[in-house]
């Protein structure tokens, strides 16, 4: 049986954010940013959020665990939030406290929608520094 994807925003810090990626990586989930990327990127003292929007399930590698595909909101050291994607184990993700009011939850969610890819950002800091 699928578990049951939840429809809820979860705040971490950088931290968690880094063992998250590191748990993705040690399972090779498809969606995930490089953990050397993010420790270099991510400000060290910033929250960062996580919205599931799918069940993600690799039926061509029946050994990879089932994930939640999450959407994240992330804060680099210049400030500016950016998006990304992270495959998330659900018991994984069960163990994150749940820390945000519903208004909070909505806003962030608008805020994710809207953010900057972390593609995007990387393209256009590689334009500026060629210029």
């Amino acid at each position: 049986m699928t578990p049951t994807l939840p429809r809820t925003v979860r705040a971490v810090d950088t931290a968690q954010l880094l063992d998250l990626a590191e748990e993705a990586a040690m399972h090779s989930f498809s969606q995930r940013l490089p953990v050397d990327w993010l420790r270099e990127h991510l400000a060290t003292d910033a929250t960062h959020y996580l919205f599931p929007t799918l069940v993600q399930r690799l039926t061509h590698r029946p050994e990879t665990p089932l994930q939640w595909r999450c959407q994240q909101l992330l804060t680099v050291s210049s400030g500016e939030q950016v998006w990304g994607l992270l495959d998330v184990l659900p018991d994984t993700f069960d163990k994150i406290p749940e820390t945000l009011d519903t208004a909070s939850k909505k806003d962030l969610v608008s805020r994710i929608e809207r953010a900057v890819r972390v593609r995007e950002r990387v393209e256009r800091m590689a334009a500026d520094a060629g210029s």
